[in-house]
This record gives C-alpha cells, sequence and structure tokens, in this order.
C-alpha cells in the first residue's frame, strides 16, 4: 500500500514546533504527517535539486530563492512564526550580563570560545561582530556548529563557552542554562514561512496542513518553544 503521508523539509529551528504541529493534526484529521528537518542551507538544497516533498518550511529569504527557482507555488506561501536570537551559556556556568549591547559586547570579548550556527542567527551575529569592529580580534575563539547541530549541543559538551543561536533551538536543550534574548538594539527576527513544492504529490492535503499550522490555535504550540506566531 502505497505511503499516503504528507511530506516536508524544514531547518532545525522549527523542528520540534513543526512535530508537535504534526502530531495534532494527525490526531485530529487521522493524516499522517512525516517531515524532515535538516540544516537550513541543506533542506534549501534538496527542494532546489528537486527532492520531492510536500510543503518546505524555511526562513522567508530561502523561500525567496525557492519561488525564483521555481521549486514552490509562491500563492501558496504562509507565514508560520517569527524567532529571535537568544545566548546560552553550559548549566551551572557563571551567567554574564546580556541586557544591553554593551553588555553582549564585553562577554563575546572575554568569552574563551563563541558558537553560532550556519543559519539566519550565525549570519546576523557575524554582521553584529564586524559593526563592532572586533570580529578580527575573536575570529580564532569562533565555532560555527556543523549543519544540522545545535550550538546548545556544543555548549552542553564544553565546546563552546557562550553560544548564540535561534530561541527556539535552545529552549528545552539539557545542559545549558538560556540567558535570554538578544538585546533589541541587535536581536534580528527571522519569519519562517511553509509553502508546497510544485511537485508535491498531495498538493490539497499540503494546503490543509499549512492553514492548520498557521491558524491561531496553533499559536501556543509556537510560544511554547519561544517563537511567535505571525499573521
Amino acid at each position: 500500500m502505497p505511503d499516503m503521508s504528507i511530506t516536508g523539509i524544514s531547518s532545525m529551528a522549527t523542528r520540534q514546533v513543526l512535530a508537535d504541529l504534526a502530531d495534532a493534526y494527525t490526531l485530529r484529521t487521522g493524516q499522517r504527517v512525516a517531515i524532515k528537518s535538516v540544516g537550513g542551507v541543506a533542506a534549501l538544497r534538496c527542494v532546489e535539486d528537486g527532492k520531492v516533498f510536500d510543503i518546505v518550511v524555511l526562513a522567508s529569504n530561502a523561500l525567496d530563492k525557492l519561488a525564483h527557482a521555481g521549486r514552490i507555488d509562491n500563492a501558496s506561501r504562509v507565514s508560520l512564526a517569527r524567532s529571535g536570537v537568544s545566548v546560552a551559556v553550559k548549566a551551572g556556568a557563571r551567567h554574564p550580563s546580556i541586557q544591553s549591547e554593551a553588555d553582549v559586547r564585553q562577554a563575546v570579548l572575554v568569552a574563551r570560545s563563541i558558537g553560532y550556527s550556519t543559519g539566519p542567527s550565525g549570519a546576523h551575529l557575524m554582521r553584529v561582530f564586524e559593526r563592532w569592529g572586533i570580529l578580527n580580534d575573536v575570529a580564532s575563539r569562533i565555532v560555527q556548529a556543523p549543519p544540522g547541530v545545535a550550538v546548545g549541543t556544543l555548549i552542553a559538551r564544553s565546546e563552546v563557552e557562550l553560544g548564540f543561536q535561534q530561541t527556539s533551538e535552545l529552549i528545552g536543550l539539557d545542559g545549558i542554562d538560556v540567558l535570554g534574548p538578544l538585546p533589541a538594539e541587535i536581536q534580528a527576527l527571522t519569519v519562517f514561512q511553509g509553502a508546497i513544492c510544485t511537485n508535491a504529490r498531495f498538493p490539497e492535503r499540503a494546503r490543509e496542513l499549512l492553514a492548520f499550522m498557521s491558524a491561531p490555535e496553533a499559536d501556543e504550540v509556537k510560544r511554547s518553544h519561544g517563537m511567535e506566531p505571525v499573521r
């Protein structure tokens, strides 16, 4: 019997929230959903290469690229959640202040190692370091997490002292203390969107799933994972 599951691919930032929403959708409708979460660059490449998925969930700028390449139905795009960047240290370690931009800059300057991701939060962090004029000074202490590996995992293993990543990827991770979000002056908010792939097997089912995931009843699940709903 053929597999009738709705399939999808996403970046790691939305892995847990999509898993919870998929479970809720299956419980309500009986429709199975299988979403693969990998590094954002890898997810983008998979869809660009024509691998078959019903939906893709990525940062909005990544979906722009897929729309330009004709890999998604641009009219099907829906905004699902907005996520900011948070800071974390190993559980039980000293908590540096991150209340202001100056505090974060000082914490970075004194940290033995600084972790960041290959995703939007990492790109933003490098721009901030460059604007501060410290990129060359800290370059030897910067550790980029491999695609699909959470920065928090490196912190928990004591491979990184101070880490930055999407809040949703840090919340609930064992072995770390989340200090909180970056202050407003240097915060970066990423909007994650979903869309139907042009080679989708079940486009109508996919449309119904995206409608469920973007409905107000899904808001609490998103907030529980450190993300904000987007309308």
